[in-house]
C-alpha cells in the first residue's frame, strides 16, 4: 500500500513538473503603438496578433498595447534595446535618432513610387536594413508594414507655391533629415515630440505639420487645421521592431512562427494601405472640411534634392551605398 501511494505521489509529481513546463513555454507579447486601436497601426497589430497566435497555436500570446500605454514612440526604441518593451511600431523619422542609417528612408524624395518603396522593403536593401539594425543594435525588425506618405497640414493658409510655405511653424520629429527638409522648403521647422504635438496645433503654438495621411484623419488632425497639401515628400512604412530579450524566449519553432506572421501580416497591411490612401485623402477633403491642394512638385523635388546630396557627403559610405542602392532598385 505505501508502495502504491508512493507511486502515485510520483506520478502526480511529474505531471506537475510537465504541466509547469508547459506553461513555461507560453509567452505574452506585449505589442504597443502611439495612435488609437482603430488606427492603420492597429489594423497592423490585429493581424499580426491573429497570426501570430494562429502560427504558435497560442503558445505565443500578443497583447495590443495601443495608445503609448507602455512607451511613446520617442522613447520606444531605446526601451527595446534595455529589452523593458516586447515590441513597438516606430516610424522610421524616431528610428534615426539611435540607428542613423535609417534616415536613407526618410531622405525627401528618395521613393519615385509606391511600387520602388514596395519593392526597396521587399528585396535586398530591406533585407540589408534588417541585418544591420540588428547586428548594430540588437533591435530585431519584424516587418515593415504597408507603405504610406506624410501628407503636409496646416491652420495658416493653402500652399500651392512653394513660397507659400515661407514662415509656417511646421513641428518636425526630432529628425535632422526632416528639419533639414522643411527648411529648405521655406519654412520653420519646430522640433517637438509626438506626445505633445496635438496639443501645440490646438493651441496654435505650431502652425502645422506632417503625418501618415491615416494619422491625420485618426488624430483628428483636421478639427485643427483646415489646409491639407499632396506633396509625397516623404514616404515610407509602418515598421514593427521587437527586442532581443522577447525574441530570445522563444523556441526555434514560435521564431520561425512569428517571424512568419510578421511577413504575412505586413502583406496583408501593404495591400490594405495601397487601397486606402487616396481613399483617406479624399475624406479629408470631404467629409473633414479640409481643402486640399497639390503644388507643382518641381521646386520641392529640387530642393530635396539638396537635402539628399548634403546627407550622403556628411554620413559615410555605408549611407551613400544605401541611398544608391535605393535609387538603383527605381530602375
Amino acid at each position: 500500500m505505501h508502495k502504491k501511494i508512493t507511486s502515485l505521489l510520483a506520478s502526480v509529481g511529474l505531471a506537475l513538473t510537465l504541466g509547469s513546463a508547459a506553461n513555461a513555454e507560453d509567452i505574452t507579447m506585449n505589442l504597443g503603438w502611439a495612435t488609437p486601436l482603430d488606427s492603420t497601426y492597429g489594423d497592423l497589430a490585429t493581424k499580426f496578433e491573429e497570426l501570430a497566435e494562429q502560427y504558435t497555436n497560442g503558445s505565443v500570446d500578443v497583447r495590443l498595447r495601443c495608445c503609448a500605454q507602455i512607451a511613446t514612440e520617442d522613447d520606444a526604441f531605446k526601451a527595446l534595446q534595455l529589452g523593458t518593451v516586447d515590441a513597438y511600431f516606430i516610424s522610421q523619422n524616431n528610428v534615426s535618432p539611435h540607428w542613423p542609417l535609417m534616415d536613407v528612408f526618410v531622405l525627401p524624395y528618395i521613393f519615385q513610387s509606391t511600387d520602388h518603396l514596395v519593392k526597396v522593403a521587399n528585396g535586398p536593401v530591406g533585407e540589408r536594413i534588417r541585418d544591420q539594425i540588428k547586428a548594430d543594435t540588437g533591435v530585431h525588425l519584424l516587418t515593415f508594414g504597408g507603405p504610406s506618405y506624410r501628407d503636409f497640414f496646416n491652420s495658416k493658409r493653402p500652399i500651392n507655391t512653394m513660397e507659400d510655405m515661407a514662415g509656417l511653424k511646421i513641428r518636425v520629429p526630432k529628425n535632422e533629415v526632416m528639419l533639414a527638409t522643411f527648411e529648405a522648403f521655406g519654412a520653420e521647422p519646430v522640433p517637438l515630440a509626438w506626445s505633445e504635438t496635438p496639443t501645440a496645433l490646438q493651441t496654435g503654438t505650431i502652425d502645422g505639420g506632417d503625418n501618415g495621411t491615416s494619422v491625420i484623419r485618426e488624430m483628428k488632425f483636421f478639427e485643427f487645421a483646415k489646409n491639407l497639401v499632396i506633396l509625397d515628400h516623404f514616404a515610407g512604412f509602418a515598421p514593427v521592431f521587437a527586442s532581443d530579450r522577447f525574441m530570445s524566449k522563444l523556441s526555434d519553432d514560435q521564431r520561425a512562427a512569428v517571424l512568419k506572421a510578421a511577413a504575412e501580416a505586413g502583406d496583408y497591411h501593404t495591400q490594405l494601405k495601397l487601397k486606402e490612401i487616396e481613399e483617406i485623402r479624399s475624406w479629408l477633403s470631404t467629409d473633414g472640411g479640409m481643402a486640399m491642394t497639390r503644388p507643382e512638385r518641381g521646386p520641392f523635388i529640387e530642393a530635396a534634392q539638396t537635402v539628399q546630396q548634403d546627407f550622403a557627403s556628411k554620413r559615410g559610405d555605408d549611407f551613400t551605398e544605401l541611398v544608391n542602392a535605393i535609387q538603383a532598385a527605381a530602375q
